[in-house]
Order: structure tokens, then C-alpha cells, then sequence
């Protein structure tokens, strides 16, 4: 376990293709889709996956895979919501409650200087609350939105990062 005063040693790299199988298996664990919720209606096929995928790799999208050690462990992007420029991110349920995602935003927020940038969680994703929290978010506001992978409308948090 992590000393909670320390954050973990992890890397920010380029996304690359071959990073995406590993990235759509952490996906396809049933407790990090439902806290993920918001996940595209297809997250289990993952032709869909990586065709997505190296679409926004190939237009430059600002992705980076998060490495601990050499394990990938999750990614962190910026993406476009209408005229919003959103943050999202996700970490295999293995290498949750590590400080993994806070270190991995933190410095992700140093190398993606646009804002304002929005954050959007489920009303229930307590810890992604606290991550963008940590990182300088502040809640602006409660949505509903379809979570495909819950199959139903649920409450979304809305957090926006300033200048």
C-alpha cells in the first residue's frame, strides 16, 4: 500500500496503439464500468474500442497512458463535449485508492494548460469526486445523463477547473 503522504512514482506517456488492449481490459471489469458509468453504448466490443480509439490517436487528441513501473495502468485525456473541453480518465480497479489517479491528473493538468476544463462523474463515484477535488475542480453543477453501462439516467456531478 501506498504511505498516503507520498504520492505514487508514475509516468504520463504518449498513448500509443498498442497501449489500447490493456486500457480496454481494465474497461470490461463490471465495478469499473459501473462507476465509470458514462461509458460509449459499445464499451464491450472491442473492435468498437479501438477503432474509437486510434481515430482520436491518429487526430492528435491529447491522450497519455499512466505507467507504474511498467504496467499500464490507465490513461488520462482531454476530449470535446459540444463547446466544453472535458477531462477523463480511468484506472484498472487493481491500482484504485493509490493516489494513482490524483498523481496522474496533477501532472496530466501541468502538460494540458486549457481551460476552462470540465470534469463529470456519477453522483455515486464518490473517489473520482475527491480526485478531481484534489486536483483544483469545483462543483458547478448536478445533470442527468444516459449511463450505458448501467442502463438507465443517474445523476452526474459537474466540476469545472478555472484559470
Amino acid at each position: 500500500m501506498n504511505d498516503l503522504n507520498t504520492p505514487p512514482h508514475i509516468v504520463l506517456k504518449k498513448t500509443e496503439p498498442g497501449d489500447l488492449e490493456t486500457l480496454f481490459i481494465h474497461q470490461l471489469d463490471e465495478e469499473y464500468a459501473h462507476m465509470a458509468a458514462f461509458m460509449n453504448e459499445k464499451y464491450k466490443d472491442k473492435n468498437a474500442y479501438l477503432a474509437k480509439w486510434n481515430k482520436l490517436l491518429a487526430e492528435g487528441v491529447n491522450i497519455r497512458t499512466i505507467l507504474l513501473g511498467d504496467a499500464i495502468v490507465g490513461s488520462v485525456a482531454t476530449w470535446q463535449f459540444g463547446d466544453e473541453l472535458n477531462i477523463t480518465y480511468g484506472i484498472g480497479k487493481e491500482y484504485w485508492n493509490r493516489g494513482i489517479a490524483t498523481a496522474a491528473l496533477q501532472q496530466f493538468l501541468a502538460i494540458a494548460p486549457q481551460r476552462p476544463l470540465f470534469g463529470r462523474t456519477a453522483f455515486d463515484n464518490v473517489a473520482s469526486a475527491k480526485v478531481l477535488e484534489k486536483c483544483g475542480f469545483k462543483k458547478i453543477n448536478e445533470d442527468t445523463a444516459f449511463a450505458f453501462t448501467r442502463k438507465k439516467e443517474i445523476a452526474e456531478l459537474v466540476f469545472l477547473l478555472e484559470a
